[in-house]
């Protein structure tokens, strides 16, 4: 069995992060687990996000996925399959 793991950049995400949100939700089925990461203390908030992702699912579903978020704006996509 293959686990695959998506890395999300967003930046601004202020700007993008609604939109991301509308694809996740759409795909929201074949996300496992998400963990949203950004810089933030009392003085500052990053303006760029990354959001982790395991992904369960067919090959298609997955490709859709990526291809979607690829899609906006100010989101680069890594993956790994293990």
């Amino acid at each position: 069995m293959e686990t695959t793991i998506m890395a999300v950049a967003i930046d601004p995400r202020s700007e993008h992060a609604p939109q991301v949100q509308t694809v996740l939700t759409k795909h929201g089925c074949i996300i496992s687990t998400r963990l949203g990461l950004h810089e933030a203390s009392k003085d500052h908030c990053s303006n760029r996000g990354l959001i982790i992702l395991h992904v369960n699912g067919e090959t298609e579903q997955f490709s859709d996925l990526k291809r979607e978020l690829e899609d906006v704006e100010g989101v680069k996509v890594k993956h790994m399959t293990i």
